[in-house]
């Protein structure tokens, strides 16, 4: 566990725990041991920390290549603190660089880790649950590793779109699935197509959402 991290789970997780009082169904699914893919729905920037802080193991977590690349003292700061969390930088742009997430997150994942994928690849701009990328389902194929789907519902209420500062009040609750084995599938885009939406309708069982048969649109702050 990357030593940022090690420190956050002593010091911020408590406090993001005491101040949001999450309600966690599942966890028993998130294995002591083994690599995963954590596939969850995306409200809110407070999705990542949440998940973070009831999970009691490294969760490596794609996060968009902006957030490495920044200038400045501000950019500087950003990209040390996803460094020192072991963030996976994923370029959404596509191409082969898109894929040196991928090369990243395959030997985390096989040597144990979990790995934090938000398949619609940007946050919900209203609540509800849009189609899903094939990534999550990629990366678990070739990792060989199951993929744990997660269900986040409130946390648009506590950190929204826009807002710098959380919001304290409001209840947050965080629901894990069964892992789901891929095992065997083939890796082409019509199989990764239906692994996806399979995992997609796992993560709406999860959170009740009403489903959008398209993908979610991009925010250049998302």
């Amino acid at each position: 566990m990357p030593l940022l991290y090690t420190i956050g789970q002593y010091t911020v997780a408590p406090a993001v725990r005491l101040a949001f009082r999450p309600t966690v169904d599942g966890l028993e699914h998130v294995s002591a041991s083994g690599g995963a893919v954590l596939a969850g729905n995306h409200l809110s920037v407070a999705d990542e920390y949440v998940m973070g802080a009831v999970v009691p193991r490294h969760i490596a977590f794609w996060a968009k290549s902006e957030y490495f690349t920044g200038m400045g003292v501000r950019g500087w700061a950003m990209k040390s603190l996803m460094r020192g969390l072991g963030a996976i930088e994923v370029n959404r742009a596509g191409g082969r660089a898109a894929l040196t997430a991928l090369d990243a997150a395959i030997p985390a994942l096989r040597s144990g880790d979990l790995v934090g994928v938000y398949p619609e690849g940007t946050r919900s701009p209203d609540g509800r649950l849009y189609r899903g990328r094939t990534g999550a389902a990629r990366l678990a194929l070739l990792a060989e590793v199951p993929v744990i789907p997660v269900g986040v519902i409130g946390t648009e209420k506590i950190h929204p779109i826009g807002k710098v500062m959380p919001k304290f009040g409001p209840r947050v609750t965080i629901r894990f699935g069964k892992p789901m084995d891929f095992t065997g599938r083939p890796l082409d885009s019509s199989s990764l197509r239906a692994i996806t939406d399979e995992i997609m309708a796992e993560i709406q069982k999860l959170t009740g959402q009403q489903y959008v048969g398209r993908y979610a649109p991009r925010r250049s702050s998302s």
